[in-house]
């Protein structure tokens, strides 16, 4: 073979690998940009971060600049991969992994957003309404069925913070360098940053019955707290998101 024909040979090849990896680039572009990763546009439901908009104003308004995940303190926001379809880039919270639990005081993720996506109406934590939580395990609840519990909320390895006051009023700390006693396992209220938003009711007349329920009230504003620091696996708990937005109308 030529030296011409070599090189020529080698210029349709590269040619080849060129076109091929921009039709797999247009692709997956033009999949994320159409909303059909995943199936659906919406398909996914994410916990949005406080002050968040009506979900499809939410996605037209945030530009993915991840300034809400640069000033979060425990690092609770994150962005959401290519499998989001056109939510790809947005931030949310995977509250079991870790929560909001407002140890920023001033709501800095609303702040930082520059376009409107957090809105600014609401001024303090117990304004936003980010979801709302939900007793999904009632059969696992350790307080339903008079258990108390003692140790690392969700062990040894897991790397969740929270801003614990009573140690530190400024900076959150690991949950795992927090152990519990506790007679009677009330996490969820306990840690609940919004007073009020849980509470755990007698499951009988009883007086000697130890036995209590979470019951959430309409204060609950979804931060995702409970969820995160249940101690069982699953949680009792969840969160259900907002999907009307999180900011006071």
């Amino acid at each position: 073979m030529s030296v011409i024909a070599q090189l020529l040979g080698e210029e349709k090849s590269d040619r080849r690998e060129f076109l091929r990896s921009a039709l797999l680039g247009t692709a997956v572009a033009g999949a994320a940009l159409g909303g059909f990763l995943p199936l659906a546009a919406l398909a996914a439901t994410r916990l949005r971060p406080p002050g968040a908009i009506a979900e499809r104003d939410f996605l037209a308004a945030c530009i993915k600049c991840g300034q809400c995940v640069q000033v979060c303190p425990v690092e609770a926001i994150v962005l959401a991969d290519i499998d989001e379809g056109f939510g790809i880039g947005t931030p949310y919270i995977a509250a079991r992994d870790q929560a909001c639990d407002f140890s920023c005081d001033a709501l800095q993720c609303i702040l930082a957003c520059p376009t409107g996506a957090l809105s600014h109406k609401p001024s303090k934590p117990e304004e936003v309404r980010m979801g709302l939580a939900r007793v999904d395990k009632p059969d696992l609840c350790l307080a339903r069925n008079g258990l108390g519990f003692k140790g690392q909320a969700r062990g040894a390895d897991y790397e969740g913070l929270h801003r614990y006051a009573e140690v530190d009023r400024w900076t959150p700390i690991p949950v795992a360098d927090h152990p519990y006693d506790l007679p009677l396992c009330d996490l969820c209220v306990r840690e609940c940053p919004v007073k009020g938003a849980i509470t755990l009711e007698p499951m009988s007349a009883d007086p000697n019955d130890p036995r209590r329920t979470p019951v959430i009230h309409p204060t609950c504003v979804g931060c995702g707290m409970c969820e995160m620091i249940c101690p069982t696996e699953p949680a009792v708990l969840v969160i259900d998101a907002r999907l009307g937005g999180s900011a006071p109308k």
